[in-house]
């Protein structure tokens, strides 16, 4: 955190003159990608802000009722969604995020979401996609061993992995660009929690986890890129 405040700062990349970083990872043109549904066709739960802030509480119990792809294309669109995109500059989304910087990267442990066979995927925010990064039926059990053995990780629906890009952050704000990766994580989180409230899901925030298991898993450095925060989300039934 001492590093991190204002009197330390040196003169920042953006500043240096250096090329912007990508606005998202590329893509491997051999993946399996599946196109995801138009959230904004998709319909939910008509609910106020206020009842969803009322009713939001974390929860580790799901039904085995599967989520479907339109709900699964809802929650990503509502916590990375793209509105606008400046080409080669920045991206506009459905979350704030520090100069616009977006360093986040959408991983899901997808368990139990209907027509999408089980296993790690990646989100593609630019084209509203997922792509197929690992279907190795170990793959469940290795991230759940990963977040301490926290078994509602695996029994979700979607457990979604939120990895951060430092460069991409840093690129603008240097040192600094560390704290607004964990402040944007908690916008990223808490949006999660409040649209999952409209389609019938609760979501679970986990912290707890091993950074180096959980980066190897995901094939990560751990340094230009490692993961952040974690969240499962499930069907809770309906009113």
């Amino acid at each position: 955190m001492e590093k991190t405040k204002y009197q330390y700062l040196s003169v920042s990349d953006q500043g240096l003159g250096f090329k912007q970083p990508p606005l998202e990872k590329e893509f491997d043109e051999n993946q399996k990608f599946i196109p995801l549904p138009n959230p904004r066709e998709v319909e939910v739960k008509e609910i106020s802000l206020r009842k969803a802030i009322e009713n939001r509480v974390s929860r580790r119990s799901f039904f085995p009722e599967p989520m479907t792809l339109e709900e699964l294309s809802f929650l990503l669109w509502c916590t990375q969604g793209v509105k606008k995109i400046a080409p080669d500059t920045a991206t506009f989304r459905t979350v704030p995020s520090a100069g616009a910087r977006h360093a986040f990267e959408t991983y899901l442990l997808l368990n139990n979401v209907r027509d999408v066979a089980p296993g790690l995927y990646r989100y593609s925010a630019l084209n509203h996609m997922l792509a197929e990064i690992n279907l190795d039926p170990t793959i469940p059990e290795k991230i759940n061993q990963a977040c301490l053995r926290q078994s509602f990780v695996k029994e979700s629906a979607a457990t979604f992995i939120w990895s951060a890009v430092s460069r991409r952050m840093k690129w603008r704000y240097g040192e600094r660009g560390y704290r607004y990766l964990h402040l944007d994580a908690g916008h990223v989180c808490q949006n999660l929690y409040l649209s999952a409230e409209a389609v019938d899901c609760g979501v679970c925030a986990v912290a707890a986890f091993m950074d180096d298991e959980m980066n190897e898993i995901l094939s990560l450095d751990g340094e230009e890129q490692f993961v952040i925060y974690i969240a499962a989300a499930g069907k809770i039934g309906r009113e």
